[in-house]
């Protein structure tokens, strides 16, 4: 059951989202905007600013961003639903609840989530009770998996026929497409997604159903892991397993421990430290941080490090600054991983996660533990290794904590490994590695996982930078003045997040939630940062700078076509006037005329220019 769209943007509405805010920082207004400390994130200088004309908020520091219901949910930890029944008990609005007057949106999700419930059911049972799991069992019961656990995971297993579960609970096709359930195969028959494999449920954080990991039997055929292929409810780079189960404990002891895969999650579980959560399949994303950061400051990197290496430390130091994050790594025994040691001794797993280690400290302790100290040349090749290793950390106070302990170590002056780092770096080498156990992971997360246990946001996920140019500025008119600004169009922009911005503003009629609501991530972070700081600049000498661009690479791909033509001279005319036009658009006054009359002419060959 959900609350009524309509009532939805009534409490959007009428919520003051000034006065909720103020609740956990102190505003000052600045024009038009409102600014004060982040209540993200622990700063000096204020870079939190809020419009409260539409209702957004956005820190320049830590990019958290969203409306008065998202600073609900990130500041009280409520679900959506939840967090607009606070907000409308605060406002006096009531409430209608209603299946059949949802939106159609909501009804579809609603259904696909029920689908996904019945099919963990369904998949579970058939662990339990199906002869053809028989084998099953054995393995789980192998792994330390008795019924309890099987039971508190909703592990289950699904068989080898070709469409059985689709068959016993008569999912349409096109349904079982949408979550990840099943497909038409090359006979155009329906087709279980997965077969012959032990499952594992995964959860979103308000413990609704919305992929799985599927693992095969040891001696079966096919690739180890199949897991469920992104789909309408599933994004596997916002995705955590387990943090449905994990976040209570998570905010208790102000840590969050990421594993690489379901198994080592549960036996942190099994082992009573029930923080643990696991990427899906993938390396760890900044909307995983995102997402982890509204519950802890902590993050415990529970997995191989080692394969992190110099390839993350930028990108963890850079997280751990923007965020305000406390990123450590686990020491585990040499050759255990976490599902193994929850089994045979569950103490040392505990202690593990109370001495973890700052991931600098660990990979300069790597450096210095795979080095020969025991000879001058063992000494000073471990010191300069673990300098260039230190040089990689942007606070200069850390760096010479660390010197310090190089110094100790290699039994060299700090002064001298401080005139070393103050030189130039050296191209970097391959740093030592101490492995973990080379049992190829039988919790290996599967296709996907990039190896380091770092990623960036990928293509569709990259946070729009901040760029003060034309098309930047173009957008935060749009915002500022509404649809209005005729000459701001798609194809003067090049192809990238501020273009569909711009899209998806005019597929929305120009109504920045409803926008906000369907974008892409990189999208709505844009539009948010842009809708919170107004524009000064002068609209026309925006849009000129935007033309002037849009010409510019225009008259590139011509004269790049001439070049290759048969018939260059044909290119003759048409470059000579754009360069004419163009040359207008920088004269000592401004011709309109010219910039309307390259709108014209850019619009009417936009289908042509690359």
């Amino acid at each position: 059951m959900g609350i009524m769209d309509e009532d939805v943007v009534r409490v959007r509405e009428n919520a003051d989202i000034v006065a909720v805010i103020s609740g956990h920082t102190q505003l000052k207004k600045v024009g038009s905007r409102w600014s004060g400390l982040c209540p993200f994130h622990t700063e000096k200088s204020p870079s939190f600013s809020v419009n409260a004309a539409d209702g957004l908020y956005y820190c320049f520091g830590c990019r958290a961003s969203g409306d008065v219901i998202t600073f609900v949910r990130e500041m009280e930890h409520l679900d959506f639903v939840a967090a607009v029944e606070w907000l409308a008990g605060k406002s006096g609005i009531t409430l209608r609840y209603t299946e059949r007057d949802e939106g159609e949106s909501r009804k579809k999700l609603s259904r696909l989530h029920e689908v996904m419930a019945k099919a963990v059911d369904w998949y579970h049972e058939r662990l339990k009770t199906g002869p053809d799991a028989a084998a099953a069992r054995r393995y789980l019961r192998s792994r330390g998996f008795d019924a309890e656990l099987v039971g508190q995971f909703r592990i289950g297993w699904a068989p080898d026929g070709w469409d059985e579960l689709l068959t016993s609970l008569k999912i349409p096709v096109a349904q079982a497409e949408e979550c990840g359930l099943g497909f038409l195969n090359r006979r155009n028959r329906p087709q279980d997604f997965f077969r012959n494999r032990i499952l594992f449920p995964i959860f979103d954080d308000q413990g609704r159903a919305v992929a799985f990991g599927g693992r095969k039997l040891p001696d079966a055929e096919g690739p180890k892991y199949q897991n469920s292929r992104e789909n309408t409810l599933y994004h596997k780079s916002r995705t955590l397993y387990a943090l449905n189960w994990a976040k209570a404990d998570i905010v208790a002891s102000a840590e969050a421990i990421v594993c690489e895969g379901y198994t080592d999650v549960i036996g942190f579980h099994r082992a009573g430290i029930p923080r643990a959560v696991a990427t899906c399949g993938t390396a760890l994303t900044e909307d995983h941080l995102r997402t982890l950061k509204r519950f802890t400051n902590r993050i415990v990197i529970a997995y191989d490090a080692d394969e992190a290496g110099q390839t993350a430390a930028e990108r963890i130091y850079e997280w751990e600054r923007r965020f305000e994050l406390e990123v450590v790594v686990l020491a585990l025994p040499p050759g255990a991983d976490p599902d193994e040691l929850a089994r045979t001794d569950p103490e040392a797993l505990a202690t593990a996660v109370r001495d973890a280690v700052p991931f600098l400290g660990f990979r300069v302790d790597r450096v210095l533990h795979a080095a020969n100290l025991s000879t001058p040349e063992g000494r000073a090749r471990a010191a300069t290794i673990a300098v260039d290793v230190v040089r990689e950390h942007p606070d200069p106070l850390v760096r010479d904590q660390y010197l310090m302990r190089i110094a100790s170590s290699c039994r060299v002056e700090p002064e001298r490994l401080r005139e070393q780092l103050a030189q130039p770096a050296r191209p970097k080498a391959p740093e030592p590695r101490a492995r973990r156990s080379e049992r190829g992971g039988e919790d290996d997360p599967g296709p996907g996982f990039d190896g380091s246990g770092f990623s960036g946001p990928g293509p569709g996920d990259q946070p729009a930078r901040v760029r003060d140019d034309a098309e930047t500025e173009a957008i935060r008119l749009v915002l500022q003045y509404g649809l209005t600004l005729e000459r701001i169009q798609p194809f003067l922009f090049r192809d990238g997040v501020t273009r569909r911005a711009l899209e998806a503003l005019i597929e929305a009629g120009g109504d920045l939630h409803a926008t906000i609501d369907d974008a892409e991530p990189g999208v709505v972070d844009l539009l948010t940062r842009l809708s919170v700081s107004e524009s000064t600049a002068e609209p026309d000498d925006v849009i000129t700078q935007l033309v002037s661009g849009a010409a510019s690479r225009a008259l590139r791909q011509l004269e790049s076509d001439a070049r290759g033509a048969e018939d260059p001279l044909s290119y003759a005319s048409v470059i000579g006037w754009l360069k004419l036009r163009s040359e207008d658009l920088h004269g000592d006054e401004l011709s309109m005329d010219a910039v309307d009359e390259l709108v014209s002419w850019l619009n009417d060959h936009s289908g042509e220019l690359r």
